[in-house]
């Protein structure tokens, strides 16, 4: 069998066990039904992947990748970053409700394979990256690493108690009202211009420049500093 040939069955077996994993969860995804569901025989399957486990795993990751794509897609897609913000928020939640099981494999599985710890990490990364535009405009409240853990929390927190509830009966306004409380809580939503004037603003665009500009600090004055400003970011008013 050739590669091309090896790659297509692949495929066509992680699409079948996603379908049977969205469809009716992971009970259903068994060696048997995902290889007939992919007009293949379980041999070729257990070779592919393993056990159950193995394709679980791989099924999650192939589900994962194609958020990423999609995530990545919507990374400065506009000159507005917090409307690429919302439009991220609200794709997380889409992708939460559309595959629902999967969702649970990675975000509600504190033992995760390597390869979907990995890929869930870098989807953290890409909303940090979206987070550090807001910064650069010296509209955060704290950190972009306090800031991209609490919008992080709060997604997922909101999808994994909404999963709980039957679909016909969410509130369909919930969620624009739970990312809009999330951006509250990280930025200053109003008179962005004064906010740039305050000693956070100021903190946090700084620090987001010292990743890119070429700095006259040694590698240890560099880290020293940007201790400080991480700690100026996220100092609490009292």
């Amino acid at each position: 069998m050739s590669v091309d040939t090896q790659t297509l069955v692949s495929d066509r077996l992680l699409e079948a066990a996603a379908e049977l994993l969205r469809e009716g969860g992971v009970e259903a995804v068994s060696t048997r039904a995902v290889a007939a569901a992919a007009g293949t025989q379980p041999p070729i399957l257990y070779r592919r992947f393993g056990d159950k486990d193995g394709l679980l795993e791989a099924v999650t990751l192939h589900v994962l990748e194609g958020y990423i794509a999609k995530k990545r897609r919507l990374l400065r897609q506009s000159e507005d970053s917090v409307a690429d913000l919302r439009r991220l928020w609200d794709l997380f939640v889409s992708f939460g409700f559309a595959q629902p099981e999967c969702f649970a494999l990675i975000y509600g599985n504190v033992r995760r394979g390597e390869a979907i710890s990995a890929a869930a990490e870098t989807t953290v990364t890409m909303l940090a990256s979206a987070i550090g535009r807001i910064a650069d405009d010296g509209r955060l409240r704290m950190s972009v690493e306090r800031a991209t853990a609490l919008f992080q929390s709060c997604g997922v927190g909101f999808v994994i108690t909404q999963l709980m509830v039957p679909a016909a009966k969410r509130d369909r306004e919930l969620s624009e009202i739970a990312r809009e409380n999330a951006l509250a809580s990280i930025m200053v939503t109003s008179g962005a211009a004064k906010a740039r004037n305050t000693l956070t603003g100021r903190a946090t665009a700084l620090r987001q420049a010292l990743g890119d500009d070429d700095v006259p600090l040694t590698l240890a004055e560099r880290e020293l500093m940007i201790e400080w400003l991480d700690r100026i970011a996220d100092k609490r008013r009292r």
